[in-house]
């Protein structure tokens, strides 16, 4: 478990934007991959997505479980010819917005480029060596519909996934109030859990 203080410290330490919440539901969404797996695939939802903003003036604080990874099935039978998708650490402004994930169900849609790494191998270890830039689909969605996923397989091929339905609710409920207030645009960030102190 992590602490919002943690998480804003080390997005301030690399120089990322931290919505300060001069108005309520001005969200900070900050993903923050596991680093003590290193490169390995491990298919489990062993990353978190965690969300900071201000409400009348209090700081509130989620942290959710999620992949940030592709899971085993996503890594051997990737849809892309360059290979499955990983997202690449760093800030991306105005990344997302609200929409429909596959034409489904609302989600955080890619609206904006962000980098992945493109890994063709399928040897179980996520390389980092190829670098792609361009909207590709990295949406931030559940993974079952009904309670909660224990295997991401390919849930993942790039995207940010909750393993559980009700926490990913209570993120999109967030979402659609920000939405109301500032507009229909988000920010995503993503560090590793070393980053924090």
């Amino acid at each position: 478990m992590h602490t919002r203080e943690q998480i804003e410290k080390a997005v301030k330490g690399k120089g990322y934007a931290w919505f300060e919440g001069t108005k309520d539901y001005d969200l900070n969404i900050v993903g923050v991959r596991n680093s003590a797996t290193g490169n390995k695939v491990t298919n489990v939802f062993d990353d978190k997505i965690t969300v900071s903003y201000k409400l009348n003036g209090e700081w509130q604080f989620h942290e959710w479980n999620a992949t940030t990874d592709p899971g085993k099935k996503g890594v051997m039978e990737y849809h892309n010819a360059a290979g499955v998708a990983r997202l690449v650490e760093g800030q991306y402004r105005g990344s997302h917005s609200i929409g429909l994930h596959q034409g489904k169900y609302k989600a955080l849609k890619q609206a904006k480029p962000v980098k992945v790494y493109r890994d063709p191998n399928r040897d179980l270890t996520y390389d980092e060596t190829k670098i792609a830039e361009g909207i590709f689909g990295i949406n931030i969605h559940r993974s079952s519909a009904t309670g909660t996923s224990t295997y991401v397989e390919n849930w993942s091929e790039g995207c940010q996934v909750f393993s559980t339905v009700t926490d990913f609710d209570k993120f999109m409920d967030l979402c659609e109030k920000a939405s109301a207030i500032h507009g229909n645009s988000f920010t995503y960030t993503l560090i590793e859990s070393s980053d924090l102190a």
